[in-house]
């Protein structure tokens, strides 16, 4: 009996050592491969196509380069979070602009990619869509993606083990997102000063990321039993935090994992709190359509679990009449 327990101890000990390793590969490995791939600027002025060849010969496929008209279109292409950053040739030499909002990294890195451009004197940087003046580098917006994934996870377990009724949990998940995304919001644009615009609108955006966390693990618990939370919480911890780019770029993850990241609501909600906050809502359309989606997968695994459900009610109350019939 003993021999078994330290058996099975030894065995979960090891499933514990893989998580950790997958945990440690997870977080790291990105963060130590991040670099530019095909990420979008624009050039402008006379010799735009000549920026864009040297670009091109000096990191091969580092940047995606588009030429526009003049420096009011790169604003414009900026200003709609179509790209991250312009550079435009004067006769006095290039001028960068830079929207450090969408990624404060990419900014610091054209930045210096115009250093080398021009050389000395170096270029002017005007940041046209500016960070918040309270985290110009960002850091504090990319730490808010992992509580709002843990929170989410937390909500459902306790709904999940507290609540037995899947109505009832469904409307606890509701609320939880309801005030959840109030209070977030509350924290990011009032004691924390981290974001600007809306503040419904924020809480809006807030609220549905974490219905679409909470809502898919309790989902997948209701519809496939508690392993369905073990799965749910490993996606979203082990793919979707890491893979938000909340501190970079998806076009500065290895491919394709900085795409996979943005079908994952972590990496949603961060694009769409971006594009809420600094942009406008341009940009909004495909992280939204992503957030709903999984919010109202959700739901419908709720469904599957009341069919589960109501599948083993019938089967108990058989078995239980057959005995009767018998006798």
């Amino acid at each position: 009996m003993r021999s078994s327990l330290i058996q099975r101890a030894a065995g979960v000990a090891l499933v514990a050592v893989v998580l950790q390793l997958l945990m440690i590969v997870a977080f790291s490995w990105p963060a130590t491969r991040i670099a530019p791939r095909d990420v979008p600027i624009v050039t402008a002025g006379p010799q735009g196509a000549a920026v864009a060849e040297r670009l091109d010969r000096e990191r091969p496929g580092a940047f995606e380069v588009t030429a526009v008209a003049d420096e009011a279109a790169a604003r414009a292409v900026l200003a709609d979070y179509e790209a991250y950053g312009a550079i435009v040739t004067t006769p006095s030499g290039p001028k960068v602009l830079v929207a450090s909002a969408a990624s404060p990294m990419v900014a610091q890195q054209l930045t210096q990619v115009a250093q080398r451009l021009s050389g000395t004197p170096p270029a002017a940087v005007q940041d046209v869509v500016a960070a918040d003046a309270d985290d110009p580098r960002g850091a504090g917006f990319g730490a808010l993606a992992l509580p709002l994934i843990m929170s989410g996870i937390a909500a459902a377990v306790l709904l999940t083990f507290a609540i037995p009724g899947l109505a009832a949990r469904a409307t606890g998940l509701v609320i939880f997102a309801a005030l959840g995304g109030l209070g977030a919001a509350w924290l990011s644009q009032g004691w924390l000063s981290l974001l600007p615009g809306s503040y419904l609108t924020l809480a809006s955006v807030m609220g549905l990321a974490v219905l679409a966390v909470a809502g898919t693990v309790a989902g997948l618990a209701a519809a496939i039993g508690r392993a369905g939370i073990g799965l749910g919480a490993l996606t979203f911890l082990l793919l979707g935090n890491p893979l938000s780019a909340a501190t970079s770029a998806p076009e500065l993850l290895p491919q394709p994992w900085g795409e996979l990241g943005q079908l994952l609501p972590p990496g949603a909600a961060i694009t769409l709190v971006r594009s809420v906050t600094y942009f406008d809502g341009a940009g909004a359309t495909a992280p939204l359509i992503t957030l709903l989606a999984w919010a109202a997968a959700g739901l419908a695994l709720f469904g599957v679990g009341g069919l589960r459900s109501r599948a083993r009610t019938e089967d108990v109350a058989e078995a239980e009449r057959e005995p009767a019939i018998a006798s």
